[in-house]
């Protein structure tokens, strides 16, 4: 039998390596900035140009540009799309049901107002629908061609709702994300052009060169490089702060290849930097009180942290790190973390810190569309996340694997038939706790159940191998997939299609165990609707634990080896059939308990009936 599977295996990925499409392709922008804030109205005046390369071998007529900030205000879609989901709506974009939308002032709505577009010094024709805005271009860009795109513009900062505003709940000046306007990406599936409802973003890869002007009392935290420290406030004890005559400084940063420039501004600031060994620099830019004690006890933890995730999922690109005392809850942002910072508790800031940093590499160099696939980002960074915290907090009662707490989340909210398949579109789940497990709980144990499939040391490659390929790149799930069934030598497609794309589930039990003196037979039952390989493993009476490898065939092949030990592989089980007997060469009296899943670690809906102790 396992003969068989071989051949099948050889015939399934023998021909993987050749099947990488050479038509990859991908966008790329510059963006010159120059920004004047009028801090005392909260608004901004600003003038850019873009430097856009068509890689494509597609000719564009039209480009679009997101104006994500003309969301907060009363009747926007984001507005009515809270207003239709009530209590089931984003908790902070919603109050007892009633959109904090509806109820923002005049004078603190969200505004981006273009006053003109340019191609090369002509004039455009422009439509703005709401946050998306439709640029009709006087010559098309030609595949492999770079044009210039220049605008001026107004804003007004926004009341803070939701990651961008103005005076957040813990007093921070002006949080300035998703706060330009932003070319959107363009790829095989055509323009990225996505309505803001209130979720996740996607963008192509970029350089950045602003030059924000800002009264000299302020200081502010970005994600990028600082070109002039010494003539602004904060980041230089031997600083000379030069200004102009109306009394402004003006900061100067630059990055590369990064997906959006982010920015915070507030007088109340501290700059506090220390580095990590042979890693980034990191910069905490937050305001020093009792409220924020855990910033300085947080420092040891983030330089392990970064050093956990080098060595685990691949190297940080970047020359620094910014986290950032702004916005609302967390978010992640080109070389920097947007965060609240009154944390109560070292663990929960540096929690939170993980998950944020974590998305430097699940979204911002590995950079899917988290806004068709939220999953592939939320749910990978929440992997990494929950792999870091574990060994930086590690448990004080013993766990069967890092990830107990987010299968036993995930077992309990299946049961109150609001799950939604992964595979939704972010905006368009029906609540936000449906889209939280889509995306974060579904997208985590993903991996999880790939790591029970296939071993743990198959997975570790399996990460590994697709951050080499695709960082700094715009992979999709398919990407992915690819890589997992290379490294592996199995074929997932299966179980990709049951988790992401259903809400079927996974449900083992033991139904029968019979005794002779030939040994003990032991009746399996698939109850559920996710067909699965199954560890079963046997705890003697004399301590040993003895492990068995039952394979699905729908692998193609079996599991060689795992973290948990050495294991006997036994014929595998057809998908097809829901129960499936063997024998062990055990006596009853030698038996102490059986099991399937001993490291409790697949998916299991009903882990109750997965047991047998003998007395």
């Amino acid at each position: 039998m396992k003969k068989l599977i071989l051949v099948a295996s050889a015939l399934c990925f023998g021909g993987l390596q050749a099947q990488k499409s050479p038509h990859y392709y991908q966008q790329h922008a510059k963006y010159k900035m120059d920004i004047e804030v009028d801090a005392e109205n909260y608004t901004y005046t600003g003038k850019q140009t873009i430097q856009y390369t068509n890689n494509s071998p597609d000719e564009l007529s039209v480009v679009y540009f997101h104006l994500y900030w003309n969301a907060f205000k009363p009747g926007s879609m984001m507005d009515e799309r809270v207003k239709s989901q009530g209590k089931n709506a984003d908790k902070r974009l919603q109050a007892n049901g009633v959109s904090r939308l509806s109820l923002i002032p005049k004078e603190q709505e969200g505004r981006q107002n273009i006053h003109w577009i340019k191609q090369n010094g002509t004039p455009l024709r422009f439509e703005v629908q709401e946050t998306v805005m439709k640029v009709y271009l006087d010559k098309p860009i030609k595949p492999n061609t770079t044009t210039s795109l220049s605008m001026e513009w107004e804003a007004n900062i926004p009341m803070q709702i939701r990651r961008s505003g103005r005076n957040n709940s813990e007093g921070i000046d002006m949080t300035m994300t998703q706060w330009y306007p932003k070319i959107a990406e363009y790829d095989y599936d055509g323009w990225a052009a996505f309505d803001y409802i209130g979720r996740e973003f996607h963008s192509p890869f970029a350089d950045f060169d602003v030059s924000i002007r800002i009264n000299k009392d302020y200081v502010i935290g970005a994600g990028g490089v600082l070109i002039n420290p010494n003539e602004v406030k904060g980041y230089s004890p031997t600083a000379e702060i030069k200004t102009d005559t109306s009394g402004k400084a003006v900061w100067r940063w630059s990055a590369k290849n990064i997906l959006d420039f982010a920015w915070s501004a507030d007088r109340d600031y501290t700059v506090e930097q220390f580095d990590v060994l042979d890693g980034p620099k990191i910069y905490y830019v937050y305001q020093k009180s009792d409220k924020t004690k855990y910033w300085e006890e947080s420092k040891p933890y983030i330089q392990r942290y970064f050093q956990i995730m080098n060595n685990t999922f691949g190297r940080y690109a970047y020359p620094s790190y910014a986290f950032i005392q702004g916005g609302d809850g967390g978010m992640e942002y080109g070389m920097c973390t947007m965060m609240l910072g009154e944390a109560r508790s070292l663990e929960g800031l540096v929690g939170l810190m993980a998950h944020e940093g974590a998305h430097s590499w699940y979204q911002q160099m590995v950079a899917t569309n988290e806004a068709m696939r939220p999953w592939l980002d939320e749910g990978f960074t929440s992997y990494a996340e929950t792999y870091t915290m574990y060994n930086l907090f590690p448990p004080k009662e013993p766990q069967p694997n890092p990830f107990s707490s987010t299968l036993n989340s995930y077992i309990q909210f299946t049961k109150t038939g609001q799950e939604a398949p992964a595979s939704w579109l972010g905006d368009h789940h029906d609540s936000g706790s449906a889209y939280s497990y889509a995306s974060y709980v579904k997208g985590e144990l993903y991996l999880v159940q790939l790591g029970y499939i296939m071993g743990e040391k198959n997975l570790s490659a399996v990460l590994k191998n697709y951050f080499n390929e695709w960082s700094l790149k715009h992979p999709t799930d398919r990407d992915f997939l690819h890589i997992a069934q290379k490294t592996s030598s199995m074929d997932l497609k299966w179980f990709h299609h049951y988790w992401i794309n259903t809400t079927k589930t996974i449900d083992y039990a033991i139904k029968n165990v019979s005794y002779s003196n030939e040994g003990t037979t032991i009746t399996l039952e698939n109850k559920g609707g996710i067909p699965m390989p199954i560890d079963f493993s046997v705890l003697t009476k004399d301590k040993k634990i003895l492990n068995y490898h039952i394979p699905t065939n729908l692998t193609r092949t079996w599991k060689t080896s795992d973290i948990y030990g050495n294991h006997t592989s036994l014929d595998y089980w057809a998908w097809t059939n829901k129960e499936y007997t063997f024998t062990l060469p055990l006596k009853k009296s030698e038996i102490s308990v059986l099991g399937i899943d001993f490291s409790q670690r697949m998916a299991d809906v009903n882990p109750e009936n997965n047991f047998l102790e003998l007395k």
